[in-house]
């Protein structure tokens, strides 16, 4: 049974139309992220599951209850905010304790159920500092122990690792991670970050103007992309914009002929492939693989594990491709070295262009 359900939602603002037909089952247990760029919607979608925003249209279900009109303190839900919210004047306890006492819970039950919270996030013997003297990664933890200690059905997490440094948030996120498992709680977390939402979700939710662009477990988006819009947001892409010439083949505008696997499908105007499934041919062989096309190495950016190369094809198209930096060992490649890159058949994807006009191979 979907423990969240929401049933074409929608939240107007005068003429704006912020979120339009949202529908989404979230399953008890799961981990939804809604990813999107800054202003497609997703925070405000967060909000209305909190009860913070009333939708304009549409149903709110938690728990096959309908709260679609419920006040925040009315439904079952924590939530973690961006900015974290604690109350400064408060110590880490009567933090963690504010929405138990806002119950009415007695006060042992209250003392019971904040040292647990605390326990499961690690701050034991800190219950009495103050939010000043505190860690950000320690701040994000009481937060987060302030919207699990009254179990909530949900867990809302909105950017709850934006203020954190990188090695911080990488820490932090599998911890959320964790404890989200063990505990078994269903949760929807907001991000822009695309990483943070591939690493901790069951699911992605990913968001455009207002809409679900595509939703699917976080390989589903990243191999098998509904449109150009989703190929460019999740991970890298190479575009290539043209029509379907014959039968496994698409014709660019400048006049390659790649080959595609797969059936033709209608409506389609955009190839995609991925940096890392283009291989670079150094040498004279090559030309006879599938869509194996002479090229100029132009820029090689050394980023550890691997080394990107952007190289420009013979027809002025210019594309990016990774390569483990190991393959190369001591003698990588340079630029203005004449090249070949070639790639299989299903690397090409085929993708509606939807709403979305991709940085063009130039």
């Amino acid at each position: 049974m979907s423990e969240l359900i929401l049933e074409r939602v929608s939240k107007t603002y005068g003429d704006t139309l912020a979120v339009r037909d949202f529908s989404l089952a979230v399953a008890h247990g799961e981990l939804v992220a809604l990813l999107g760029p800054s202003g497609c919607g997703k925070t405000t979608t967060l909000r209305m599951i909190a009860g913070f925003i009333l939708p304009s249209a549409g149903l709110i279900l938690i728990g096959g209850r309908d709260v679609t009109a419920e006040p925040p303190y009315r439904r079952t839900t924590g939530m973690v905010f961006q900015g974290y919210a604690l109350f400064p004047h408060m110590s880490v306890a009567q933090n963690v304790a504010f929405g138990l006492e806002m119950r009415g819970l007695p006060k042992p039950e209250i003392v019971r159920k904040v040292a647990d919270a605390l326990r499961l996030v690690r701050l034991s013997g800190l219950e009495w500092r103050y939010p000043r003297e505190l860690s950000g990664g320690q701040q994000q933890r009481v937060a987060l122990a302030r919207a699990l200690v009254i179990n909530p059905d949900v867990l809302l997490l909105d950017e709850p690792l934006s203020n954190l440094d990188a090695k911080l948030r990488e820490q932090v996120r599998l911890e959320i991670r964790q404890l989200q498992r063990e505990l078994g709680l269903t949760t929807v977390f907001v991000t822009h970050d695309q990483e943070e939402a591939l690493t901790v979700a069951d699911r992605l939710a990913l968001m455009n103007h207002g809409v679900i662009a595509q939703v699917g477990t976080p390989r589903e988006l990243y191999d098998k992309p509904r449109s150009a819009f989703v190929a460019d947001f999740i991970g890298k892409s190479n575009f290539f914009e043209g029509e379907i010439a014959t039968p496994g083949v698409f014709c660019t505008r400048s006049g390659l002929r790649i080959e595609f696997a797969g059936e033709r499908r209608q409506g389609v105007s955009v190839l995609a492939v991925r940096p890392e499934r283009m291989a670079i041919l150094r040498g004279s062989g090559g030309a006879e693989r599938p869509n194996s096309f002479a090229a100029t190495l132009r820029v090689v950016t050394f980023l550890g594990p691997t080394t990107e190369a952007m190289i420009e094809l013979a027809s002025g198209e210019r594309v990016i491709v990774h390569a483990p930096t190991a393959q190369w060992g001591g003698a990588g490649p340079a630029p203005g070295e004449a090249v070949r890159v070639a790639w299989p058949p299903d690397a090409s994807l085929l993708l509606d262009a939807s709403d979305h006009a991709p940085t063009r191979n130039q």
